[in-house]
């Protein structure tokens, strides 16, 4: 009787183990960047404090350097379930939601307090753009900070608007092609991985991208000249599948909300210090072109026109956020 006993406790003690691990779950995140760049450690930050407060019953796996998808790709990959999780450009959502694109419109948000109060979560602008992103299956778990749009250029400087025409440039949405193409250049959308190859094999001229980019993914070797026209900001979304995220229990959702507003904000009230260090580490390998006041304002007049061509597209959503982004 006592070996049935201890065998019917053993046989228990193993099901409930097996339980266990069937009730585990795995996230699996792609990601466009380095792990070493400040969305890659972002992300495992947010990793370790819900692997921890689950104790492992969800598990986070990180496809840094797009080794699963393109940037391109994450929202319908993440929207049709084919991963569960991922990071991507906010712009990336514009042709199925084109007014996120409010960001990318020239120095809308021309200041960090103005940046700060737009993405804050529950904002006039935050929360109109998550619901919207939400219809596509695809749910906003957290806004990473990525910086200041920036220009880079090889052989010869770009200073002013004027010397953007002519130009092929190297974009990342449909907005800042608009950009591009009101200054008189060619926008050539192209993914934030494909950079590198592009500016070496000289296929565009000039490249819009992030400063904290240029450092990352050693932009600096291939480019001479970058310009610190901060006219847009840049920002990436966390998503998870919105189906992945109602088959998760409520203490799990109340877990990775937790970690994720909490990552969200230590990365938004570090992101000055980030881009500094970022600047400060590439100053001797390109040159810098920082911009006195009157040569910003040629750039916010030479753009203007960007704001109705958004609006059009954008359609009463884009204007409402229009209106909204006027009164920070």
């Amino acid at each position: 009787m006592k070996k049935l006993l201890l065998g019917l406790v053993a046989a228990a003690a193993l099901a409930g183990t097996t339980g266990m691990a069937a009730a585990a779950t795995t996230l699996r995140v792609t990601l466009q960047l380095p792990i070493k760049h400040h969305l890659g450690q972002n992300m495992l930050a947010f990793k370790r404090e819900v692997e921890a407060k689950t104790n492992g019953r969800i598990k986070i796996e990180i496809f840094p350097s797009a080794q699963l998808y393109k940037d391109k790709e994450v929202p319908q990959a993440v929207s049709s379930g084919a991963i569960e999780m991922g990071i991507a450009s906010l712009t990336r959502f514009a042709g199925t939601v084109p007014a996120v694109d409010i960001f990318y419109v020239p120095f809308m948000f021309d200041s960090p307090q103005k940046v700060k109060k737009a993405t804050l979560p529950g904002s006039p602008i935050r929360a109109k753009l998550d619901h919207a992103i939400l219809g596509t299956g695809a749910r906003v778990l957290w806004w990473q900070a990525f910086g200041s749009a920036i220009i880079l250029s090889k052989s010869t400087p770009i200073r002013v608007p004027a010397d953007m025409r002519g130009k092929k440039v190297r974009v990342f949405g449909k907005t800042i092609g608009d950009t591009v193409k009101v200054l008189g250049g060619a926008p050539v959308l192209m993914s934030g991985s494909k950079q590198f190859l592009a500016y070496q094999r000289g296929t565009v001229d000039a490249g819009m991208t992030g400063i904290t980019a240029v450092k990352s993914r050693k932009l600096y070797e291939v480019m001479d000249y970058m310009t610190l026209t901060r006219h847009a900001d840049i920002e990436f979304i966390v998503i998870i599948n919105e189906k992945v995220w109602q088959g998760l229990g409520p203490a799990d959702q109340k877990i990775i909300m937790t970690a994720a507003t909490r990552v969200e904000k230590e990365l938004r009230d570090k992101m000055g210090n980030i881009e500094n260090q970022a600047l400060d580490a590439v100053r001797s390998k390109i040159k810098v072109i920082d911009l006195s006041t009157a040569e910003r304002d040629q750039w916010r007049k030479a753009t203007k026109p960007v704001v109705d061509d958004y609006i059009g597209r954008a359609g009463a959503l884009g204007k409402a956020l229009v209106a909204a982004a006027a009164k920070l």
